[in-house]
């Protein structure tokens, strides 16, 4: 039972960009590529640290 309830994937490896055409937005928290290209306006997470901030302010009451 000291196993964790679930693993966090670390961040992409640099240059590793995802699947689709142009140059992506980095993610402000990591620096790792998204989904959203750079024309994109706000503050941009990649899907890890998207994941990690939605558990953050469920678990935040």
């Amino acid at each position: 039972m000291d196993e964790p309830y679930c693993e966090t994937p670390g961040p992409a490896p640099a240059g590793e960009q995802p699947a689709g055409d142009g140059p992506f937005a980095e993610c402000v928290l990591c620096r790792a590529p998204t989904e959203y290209p750079e024309s994109v306006k706000g503050s941009t997470l990649c899907p890890v640290c998207e994941w990690q901030e939605a558990q953050r302010t469920a678990c935040s009451g």
